[in-house]
């Protein structure tokens, strides 16, 4: 859970659950690279930087959720509140893809 109030604009609000993306072996600050979640709904299905994750025991989600891969961003460890569970190395793999194609990056 990470808290990303204050924001601006169109920016994630709230406490809500994200995804570090970021490796540990990066970077010489308290900061994550962290995938925003929310919730779920299927009009979601044709946009290809909203990755779909069922909730389950593993990962810790109370409700079918999504990885907003264009809401990627660089967050403070403060900012961190608990840990909720673990994503699959397919799921991870499959929100790198989703932030690749926001970034326009790609072999």
């Amino acid at each position: 859970m990470v808290d990303f109030d204050p924001t601006q604009g169109a920016e994630m609000t709230k406490r809500r659950p994200a995804v570090v993306v970021s490796s540990a072996a990066v970077g010489l600050l308290p900061l994550r690279i962290v995938v925003p979640i929310t919730e779920w709904d299927p009009k979601y299905a044709g946009h290809p930087w909203l990755v779909e994750i069922k909730s389950t025991q593993q990962n810790g989600l109370s409700k079918d959720s999504a990885a907003d891969a264009f809401q990627v961003k660089s967050v403070s460890t403060s900012r961190f509140k608990r840990r909720l569970g673990t994503l699959t190395a397919q799921q991870l793999d499959d929100i790198s893809a989703a932030v690749a194609l926001c970034i326009d990056y790609g072999p």
